[in-house]
């Protein structure tokens, strides 16, 4: 059974969410059969009525969040859409007061997952916000940021040399990277970022390290999405690293812990824990003078449940 893809849109208020998914529609590959679903937060809706195209079907689910209110109306407008349209393709414009995570999680679960493949998930940022401490202390803020796959900076003829100087610099700093950041103006997205690489490495290389810590290495895992870790092994791990990893610089991961993610983030001598919304898999990285790495990775898959 083929299933259809499909692309979750996000980025906060404002942010230029319905322009790009118009841009994308025009620029469609004709062979390709989309179904766009737009969610707005008022209880009328606007954004598909900019979309509407004789050749799409655009459904609206209005009156709340995907991620709350709106959740079982999504499960219903999606069946309904895949059964009659029959897409290729399916895009999702969430609101931008949208906590994302619990959409992709109905996206996964059954009934849906059976006839959907989660593929890439855009959000949008705009630079000059993206670069103000005040915004990313915002969890919604932030959690639009942590499941993006593929991160864009629009509006990028608005901003300034240094704003997107800093942009870039932040974005490349993120954990866990990003498959691709973009930068566009009025929304002018690549069709090819909806198919941005996501295959995931049993094990991967970070980029490598400056010069001036070239003693340093640095390794990195990941684990399939559907696999759970042990919270308390997990805190083992962490309590226990400084004395298994001598030297040790950083550890960091996300991993997926009773059905929900977390980020575990050991530096300068302790680690702290927070929920996020990244879905895409687990993963684990570490920087020290050395270590063992196939003892590293024996630790991680004894945290598995």
């Amino acid at each position: 059974m083929n299933k259809t893809k499909v692309n979750l849109f996000t980025g906060f208020l404002g942010v230029g969410k319905t322009t790009a998914l118009r841009h994308l529609i025009a620029n469609r590959p004709q062979h390709e059969k989309w179904a766009v679903i737009v969610n707005e937060f008022g209880e009328v809706g606007i954004d598909g009525a900019a979309l509407l195209n004789d050749e799409l079907a655009v459904a609206e689910i209005a009156g709340g969040c995907l991620c709350c209110v709106a959740g079982p109306q999504m499960t219903a407008t999606v069946a309904t859409l895949l059964r009659r349209e029959k897409p290729d393709r399916l895009l999702i414009e969430a609101s931008g007061l949208a906590h994302a995570a619990g959409v992709i999680d109905e996206l996964r679960a059954k009934p849906l997952g059976e006839a959907l493949e989660v593929a890439a998930v855009l959000t949008l940022v705009d630079p000059r916000q993206f670069i103000q401490p005040d915004y990313h202390r915002q969890p919604l803020y932030r959690d639009q940021i942590s499941i993006a796959d593929v991160l864009v900076a629009n509006k990028i003829d608005t901003a300034d040399i240094p704003t997107m100087e800093a942009f870039r610099a932040q974005a490349a700093a993120l954990f866990p990277p990003k498959s691709l950041v973009g930068e566009v103006r009025d929304g002018q997205l690549d069709v090819a970022w909806l198919d941005a690489e996501l295959a995931a490495k049993p094990r991967y290389r970070p980029a490598a390290l400056p010069d001036n810590t070239s003693a340093w290495q640095s390794a990195g895992w990941t684990f399939e999405p559907e696999l759970n870790f042990d919270g308390e092994r997990l805190t083992r791990l962490f309590d226990d690293l400084p004395a298994k990893v001598p030297g040790l610089v950083r550890a960091k991961g996300v991993f997926r812990v009773l059905d929900s993610w977390v980020w575990l983030n050991w530096a300068a001598g302790q680690w702290g824990a927070a929920q996020v919304s990244w879905r895409r898999d687990s993963r684990f990285e570490l920087i020290a003078p050395e270590f063992d790495a196939a003892a590293v990775e024996a630790w991680l898959k004894e945290c598995l449940e």
